[in-house]
């Protein structure tokens, strides 16, 4: 991927520096890019098509939390933790993805200090869409269904 298709979330001069330790990865439509609760293998950087984050809800069936495309930074902040993945993200479209494995991510980290700093905003900026989310599902909450016999007749 040349500068000139930047994924918008990270800067010229990061992408260009992680040009030399990423890989890359296409997934066909429907295969998973990672699974909630395995270990994290690294950070994928959607480049062409489109990703979908799934949390499993309390009867188990995967919710779409979001539709990540082009630009978007998966499992950063895993890779930053080293705790397994949170979420799985599965390809939603014919799909290509860099991969930066986690190991060769954190020593870049730690050889160009200069970039961690890019980190910390991308993982605020993930932070700040969560809290606007959770407001947003606190402002409207789910209305409970009506029932036949609540309907009123006039």
């Amino acid at each position: 991927m040349s500068s000139q298709s930047l994924p918008a979330k990270l800067s010229p001069d990061l992408w260009e520096a992680l040009h030399a330790i990423k890989s890359i990865r296409i997934y066909p439509k429907g295969d998973t890019l990672f699974r909630q609760g395995t270990e994290v293998c690294g950070v994928f950087v959607v480049e062409s098509g489109a990703v979908r984050v799934l949390l499993p809800t309390a009867q188990g069936r995967p919710q779409l939390l979001e539709t990540a495309g082009p630009g978007a930074v998966l499992g950063l902040s895993e890779s930053m933790s080293g705790e397994p993945y949170r979420v799985t993200a599965e390809a939603g479209d014919h799909t290509t993805v860099a991969f930066v494995p986690r190991e060769n991510f954190v020593e870049f980290l730690r050889e160009h200090c200069d970039f961690c700093m890019q980190v910390v905003r991308l993982l605020s900026e993930d932070l700040h869409v969560l809290y606007h989310k959770f407001r947003s599902i606190s402002a409207h909450p789910g209305r409970p269904k009506r029932r036949p016999h609540d309907v009123q007749l006039n």
